[in-house]
């Protein structure tokens, strides 16, 4: 394993995920004083691990089709996407 590329993954996604969406709705599971913290934990825990196991596979499979420029492009595209619509639902959300 290289301890490098291991870091580098791990920063990237930490930073990414602190603070975002499911960072919140964990929180928001965990503030409830009826539900185990444990199981908040697990739950949100083997979420992301899944998660991240299903864009691994994808990301393996598209990297064999795709060129890694264009795979580039298109993770992208898509980042600016998902940012139009969130800000567009952000004024849709009435005060």
């Amino acid at each position: 394993m290289n301890l490098k590329i291991f870091l580098t993954v791990f920063a990237t996604v930490f930073l990414a995920e602190l603070a975002d969406k499911t960072q919140i709705a964990t929180l928001l599971f965990s503030a409830d004083k009826q539900i185990s913290k444990l199981c908040v934990f697990f739950a949100a825990a083997s979420a992301l691990v899944l998660s991240t196991a299903i864009a691994v596979a994808i990301g393996g499979t598209a990297s064999h089709l795709i060129n890694k420029r264009v795979l580039s492009i298109i993770a992208g595209f898509g980042f600016i996407v998902i940012g139009i619509w969130t800000v567009v639902q952000g004024f849709k959300t009435p005060v």
